[in-house]
């Protein structure tokens, strides 16, 4: 299946606190994404052996942040400390290619165990998503030099202004308990939960079109 791409839209920033990422970023995303969810209680688990888990993750965050990189839709900080990746209604974070291609990756770097525990987390994802047409934020992360400064939570309510200004919808799974609240103060709720094949529990959150 190929990308399938959103409504056009003219991405305007709209302030010197985030910038709209290029591919020359894709190395300090990955790095950041990787900080950021190292410890996260969904996706550490994932990977297991810690000591490699580090570079284990990067691999997979390399892979979603390529690819994300289609849409103009993966913004940063102006050095990439926070990262909000979203994905427009119609879109994919891969095409069946980049599937292949994950698998391929996480089992080469992982072992095939890894790659099923990727593949299996991801689908049940999937299969919680809305019919209603939204943003999806995919990923967002703070790199772990950089947590306590307000950078995400800013970065985030910049994304969502440009999403209030086109009248779109949003959507997260978030993977962590403790940012529930921080969603909740920019205008998420709660919309349901979603048991992980490892046993965690997701909280699905849905921002109507402001």
């Amino acid at each position: 299946m190929g990308a399938v791409y959103g409504p056009a839209v003219t991405v305007v920033l709209m302030s010197h606190s985030s910038r709209q990422a290029t591919s020359a970023d894709l190395d300090a995303v990955v790095s950041t994404l990787t900080s950021a969810f190292l410890r996260d209680p969904v996706w550490g688990p994932v990977f297991p052996d810690e000591a490699r888990r580090a570079a284990q993750m990067a691999e997979l965050w390399r892979v979603y942040a390529d690819a994300a990189l289609r849409y103009p839709w993966t913004f940063v900080t102006p050095g990439a400390e926070a990262v909000a990746v979203w994905i427009p209604p119609g879109g994919v974070e891969l095409t069946e290619a980049e599937e292949r291609r994950r698998g391929e990756v996480m089992e080469r770097v992982a072992g095939a165990g890894v790659a099923r525990a990727v593949e299996e987390t991801e689908a049940s994802f999937g299969a919680a998503h809305p019919e209603e047409p939204f943003y999806h934020l995919t990923i967002l992360g703070t790199h772990a030099d950089h947590r306590g400064k307000g950078l995400g939570m800013a970065l985030l309510s910049d994304t969502l202004a440009r999403l209030d200004d086109i009248g779109a919808n949003a959507y997260l799974e978030s993977t962590n308990p403790a940012n529930d609240r921080r969603y909740e103060s920019v205008g998420f709720v709660p919309r349901g939960e979603l048991v992980t094949p490892g046993g965690q529990t997701v909280t699905t959150m849905w921002r109507p079109a402001g």
